[in-house]
């Protein structure tokens, strides 16, 4: 480093040397207060400047003065901040996406994500890959704590296990689910110290976490933007990914400015790019939402009942007389052209084997409207071959036709675990005997949509609406003109949950451009139009009928034709990236 003055102050760059050797010293004042109670933070500093890192100083000092450029577009190889203070930047940022997170109806802070890891950018600015893992899994361990405090409820009512014993559990997976953060801190750590240049290889790094790691509960810092349409439109040529990048390029370029305003090197193309992104996403959400509203006013119309009954979890004697009743007050207020009811509401589970006619005589041919309905099947297993065999379950949504007929059946394919089965229930039965609220289902394997009257309707049952592989993979095997949503989320009890899951929902209907019509047992029921705008909405923890408007549409994206197949090249390439030392470069750190 002092090599590195020496040589600025040959070049006549007085004032850059003093204030990076001011820099210096505060760092290492910082560093030096910490020396007690902080080995691991003092290991990592020392990683930071092996003999390497020297002999690339000694190579810098050969340079010719003209790679002054050059060396300002290269992000600092040396921390920034101490540990401690990363730390503390870290658990910021983590506050601040919390802040920006969907968890209300509307939540005016979505602004927030513009800049709100800018913090965690400069705690993990030079670290080491050690350091930028450990920084970035505390930075979402404390955001995901928050925002999904709703799992220890989650866990509470269907395990049956005590308080403290749910919220270890919810610790446990929230670690889990924070390693999402940390891959993406690691790879970052790895890809620049390996010379890589930093904006690409953090665009590329936050991809590769949010597309690679599985979640329980999935999510996508683009998620920010729900009650925003205009910066959402972008997902029908990437997805949600297409939006986190958005994002990730204006907390970049306001980085790189308060570089400028530190004087420090910054990368200019990085913050020109970086602020012209979102201006370009705004400019094309505005002039595609024109287009696809132009498509939608000639679109066929249909008129939908949604059924939310607010049914007890565990109680579900009552459940289909509460259905029956309120489709039949929902047909005096207006007449309607399809009645759709939540997820599972019938009560009991029917027989495979005589399901239409059990289904047709009990519920929909009582009810002289098309309806498609949750239910819940029993396949009765052949003990004469395994006397041992167990039933199996299936959640699945029918097709109705206007008397009753059941034409067409959909298999939840995703099941939730904890709720529909246990992991390792399968190797460990005696699992279920402990957790006595957990079910045991079979997963569907059908991709085929439901067919009525000529058209095709996709349906997804539960979480599967979060799930935009998943749901791709619907809209490649049916070419539907509807999406269709079932799901219960009294689970979760009276939380943020039920937004956040609508909020994710919403990019299903951009991303394919169809109309979503999503009902659920005690909300958030909601028909959300194809640019991502809820037109009608029921409210939460509420026993309500809902009348909306939907259409039929047929619009196939870019996102629905290729995927998510350059968001895994890109993660291809940063893994590589993160083992391949760059050409050119000697500053890469063992």
């Amino acid at each position: 480093m002092k090599n590195d003055e020496r040589d600025e102050s040959s070049r006549g760059e007085e004032r850059e040397a003093s204030e990076s050797e001011a820099v210096k010293n505060e760092a290492e004042s910082d560093a030096a207060s910490e020396s007690e109670g902080a080995s691991d933070a003092e290991n990592e500093a020392e990683s930071d400047a092996p003999a390497s890192d020297e002999k690339a100083a000694a190579g810098e000092n050969k340079a010719p003065s003209s790679d002054r450029s050059a060396q300002k577009s290269a992000w600092n190889p040396r921390p920034v901040v101490t540990p401690r203070v990363g730390y503390a930047l870290s658990v910021l940022t983590a506050l601040l996406y919390f802040l920006a997170f969907p968890g209300t109806a509307a939540r005016p802070f979505a602004f927030v994500a513009f800049f709100a890891f800018v913090p965690w950018l400069y705690a993990i600015r030079g670290q080491t890959p050690r350091m930028a893992l450990k920084m970035s899994w505390l930075m979402m361990f404390v955001g995901a704590s928050c925002g999904f405090y709703w799992l220890v409820n989650m866990l509470e009512v269907f395990s049956g296990f005590p308080l403290p014993l749910c919220v270890l559990f919810a610790a446990i997976l929230n670690v889990y689910q924070s390693g999402r953060m940390a891959v993406t801190g690691w790879l970052y750590g790895r890809a620049t110290e390996r010379g890589w240049p930093h904006a690409p290889v953090f665009i590329a790094a936050f991809v590769a976490g949010e597309l690679v790691y599985p979640l329980l509960f999935p999510w996508y810092a683009g998620v920010t933007m729900h009650d925003w349409p205009i910066m959402m439109q972008v997902a029908d040529l990437g997805g949600p990914f297409a939006v986190s990048v958005m994002l990730m390029g204006s907390n970049l370029a306001i980085a790189e400015l308060i570089e400028v305003y530190r004087r420090m090197p910054a990368n200019r193309v990085t913050m020109a790019v970086g602020f012209a992104v979102p201006v370009i996403a705004a400019l094309y959400g505005k002039i595609r939402m024109s287009s696809i509203d132009a498509k939608v006013a000639n679109a066929e119309k249909i008129r939908v009942g949604m059924v939310q009954p607010y049914n007890d979890l565990f109680n579900r004697r009552d459940a289909l007389r509460t259905h029956l009743d309120m489709t039949k007050e929902l047909q005096k207020k207006e007449p309607v052209d399809l009645v759709v009811w939540s997820e599972a509401p019938l009560g009991r589970a029917f027989s495979e084997e005589r399901y239409k006619q059990m289904v047709k005589f009990d519920v929909t041919g009582k009810l002289g409207v098309p309806s498609i309905v949750g239910a819940l099947l029993v396949r009765q297993p052949d003990r004469t071959k395994d006397p041992t065999a167990k039933r199996d379950f299936f959640n699945v949504a029918l097709m109705a036709d206007e008397k009753g007929n059941i034409i067409g059946r959909y298999d939840k394919q995703f099941l939730l675990m904890f709720g529909e089965y246990l992991p390792f229930g399968d190797v460990f039965p005696i699992m279920y005997k402990w957790s006595p609220n957990s079910s045991k289902f079979t997963p569907g394997t059908s991709f085929a949509p439901l067919e009525w009257k000529g058209h095709r309707i996709s349906t997804m049952i539960c979480y599967e609406d979060i799930l935009p592989s998943f749901v791709n993979k619907l809209v490649a095997a049916g070419d539907p003109d509807l999406f269709v949503n079932l799901t219960n989320d009294t689970w979760f009890g009276n939380t943020t949950e039920p937004w956040i899951h609508l909020a994710l929902a919403k990019f299903r209907s951009i991303e394919h451009r169809l109309y979503l019509i999503r009902v659920t047992n005690s909300g958030v029921s909601a028909i959300v139009d194809p640019n991502g705008r809820v037109t009608v909405h029921g409210g939460v923890y509420t026993k309500e009928s809902i009348i909306g408007e939907a259409r039929f549409l047929r619009e196939r994206t870019v996102y629905s034709r290729i995927g998510d197949a350059p968001w895994w090249t890109l993660s291809l390439l940063v893994g590589i990236a993160a083992f391949r030392k760059r050409k050119g470069t000697n500053a890469a750190r063992s």
